[in-house]
């Protein structure tokens, strides 16, 4: 096995959401194996270019026409494996910096925004109907509430226990060790089928990474306000019910629970 792709493999997160686990971060791997030693291109280059390509499909979006929705879906899927990219061959070299994440989860969340902006215009025009608009808005404020109780939690916890950050990142750590990376390289058909399939319940939580997937289906086969009425229950769904679970935990300083990683 060649040990520069075993290096990079390594660096694919072991909990990865749903379509980038098994699509866009793989490719994300091979592609590294190609320039990950070009000292010019910088993990940030790369996130540059994620969000430039991004907006260039929402542009193509908004253009209108079938061969534009096409060229926009696949420029959305090569938008993410940039996105994947930058932080392997951050970890690959050992330069992971704060401000290269902060620009990388700041233009996930651009990227969201101008996807479904276009993609309800869009919407709007082929229906002449203001719904898809409130289903794209619906949708869009709801999962920034995710992101919102999850770090206003976190906010809470470290202003009641100074050590909290401390205590999380070692619960963290200790959670990780614990997962085995059951599938990848030479682990074989049957395990990496095994894997394959576990992968798919993921779907359902209805992250970033799912989203990719659901905005090239709908603008391949032109369900776009099919896709934001799925859009727009799931985000109002996981909205609620993670502001109530995290209420909860609050209430019951159930701490013990809050000190494991959180999900949006």
């Amino acid at each position: 096995m060649n040990e520069k792709l075993e290096k990079l493999w390594a660096t694919k997160h072991k909990d990865d959401e749903w379509w980038s686990s098994f699509v866009t971060s793989p490719l994300a791997i091979f592609a590294n194996w190609i320039v990950v030693d070009w000292k010019w291109l910088t993990p940030n280059l790369i996130t540059f270019f994620s969000l430039m390509t991004g907006l260039l499909s929402a542009v193509l979006i908004i253009a209108g026409g079938q061969i534009n929705f096409y060229i926009a879906a696949g420029l959305i899927n090569v938008s993410h494996i940039l996105d994947c990219m930058d932080g392997q061959m951050a970890r690959y070299r050992g330069t992971v910096s704060r401000i290269g994440n902060y620009f990388d989860k700041v233009t996930d969340l651009i990227q969201i925004f101008f996807w479904f902006i276009a993609i309800a215009y869009a919407a709007f025009l082929q229906t002449h109907s203001v719904i898809p608009i409130f289903l794209a808005f619906t949708g869009v404020s709801f999962y920034s509430l995710r992101g919102y109780v999850k770090y206003v939690t976190i906010f809470i916890e470290v202003e009641h226990d100074n050590t909290y950050l401390e205590k999380s990142s070692h619960e963290a750590a200790i959670l990780n060790e614990k997962k085995e990376q059951t599938a990848g390289l030479g682990a074989g058909w049957k395990k990496n089928l095994r894997w394959f399939l576990g992968e798919q319940h993921k779907f359902f939580l209805f992250d970033e990474a799912g989203f990719i997937f659901m905005l090239a289906f709908a603008l391949i086969t032109n369900l776009i306000t099919p896709m934001l009425w799925l859009f727009a229950i799931s985000q109002l769904y996981y909205g609620i019910a993670r502001s109530w679970q995290r209420g909860q935990q609050i209430y019951r300083n159930q701490h013990k629970e809050l000190l494991k990683p959180m999900k949006k």
